[in-house]
């Protein structure tokens, strides 16, 4: 029996998304998040996060090396913080775990566990199910949504210090294509579409897909989405700018206004997926519970006939090409 039914294709189809019990056991679940900890615990913090500021030349270049280590993470696997989490000497006022908001973005390259779900049968059969031919991966983040953090409210803490002003911690980047580009899928999670930051010619041929690693709730800060929402292109898209200038990113068009009552929540199970149409309207909320919402994310592209932008901030390398999710 397939795992993705004719009935889930249907809404797919029909709403951008689909909620979808059962991809991976709650072992698969608790073995993903404990290799994620070991990988923590060994992480070397970026020297730019570490950097105190004397003169504003020093957070000019700490802000250049935010632009730099994000706009070149496709092909590694890269740590990004939270706000608030580093002292005036680049110390941590909070546990390691609970720093960060997301790693990524190939983990699904270099790390076997996560590799080893990406190419799941169960992953590959949906592919097919939805009709792709040459599916490729694209990129893929562990999301940590640490309880007051990650979504579009702000955390009320004891902890207020220079350094939360800083470039270093990515939700308070002053120059605003910058703040879009680290905020736009990992950090805010504001209202957007995926396909204005992964853009193909033609559209609607790049999916996502968002493993809950834990129960995802509306207090923990589930997905929320506009069902239909995907059938009306899109409204911006960042690109990069030319080679040699900063900011590295730039926006053409301007994201529209949605009304919060068209939002639908999906709450997700422990060891659920939720397919993400590129192009459908979809946020999160901040976390408001004692808890974490750890999330395996990744996103597919059907390459047949398809056009990659070159434009697009995330682009594949001669050390890592889009590897093809089918394999032999």
């Amino acid at each position: 029996m397939d795992f993705m039914t004719d009935r889930d294709v249907q809404k797919y189809m029909e709403d951008g998304y689909v909620v979808l019990d059962g991809l991976l056991t709650p072992r698969e679940c608790d073995e993903l998040r404990q290799r994620m900890a070991e990988i923590v615990d060994r992480m070397d913090v970026p020297g730019h996060c570490r950097t105190t500021f004397s003169t504003s030349h020093d957070e000019q270049l700490q802000t250049q090396g935010n632009a730099d280590y994000f706009i070149t993470s496709g092909d590694k696997i890269r740590f990004f913080f939270e706000k608030g989490v580093f002292d005036d000497k680049g110390e941590f006022i909070v546990p390691k775990q609970r720093s960060l908001n997301k790693v990524g973005h190939a983990l699904h390259a270099y790390e076997p566990l996560y590799k080893q779900v990406t190419h799941s049968p169960k992953i590959q059969g949906m592919a097919k199910k939805l009709g792709l031919m040459s599916p490729v991966i694209l990129q893929s983040m562990f999301i940590f949504k640490q309880p007051g953090f990650g979504g579009e409210g702000k955390k009320t803490t004891r902890h207020r210090t220079r350094t939360q002003n800083s470039a270093c911690e990515l939700l308070s980047i002053s120059r605003l294509s910058l703040f879009c580009l680290f905020g736009y899928l990992f950090f805010l999670v504001t209202p957007h579409q995926d396909a204005t930051f992964l853009y193909t010619e033609p559209l609607g041929r790049v999916m996502g897909l968002w493993v809950a690693l834990e129960d995802a709730t509306v207090n923990n800060g589930c997905l929320w989405f506009i069902p239909g929402s995907h059938t009306s292109g899109i409204s911006r898209r960042m690109v990069r700018t030319p080679k040699g200038t900063f900011p590295l990113t730039d926006f053409r068009g301007r994201e529209q206004a949605y009304a919060d009552e068209r939002f639908v929540a999906a709450p997700v199970k422990k060891g659920g997926v939720v397919l993400i149409h590129g192009e459908v309207v979809h946020r999160s909320a901040v976390n408001t519970s004692e808890d974490s919402r750890h999330v395996y994310t990744f996103h597919l592209m059907e390459a047949q006939d398809t056009r990659w932008s070159p434009d697009n901030w995330l682009q594949p390398t001669e050390e890592l090409p889009f590897p093809p999710l089918y394999t032999k």
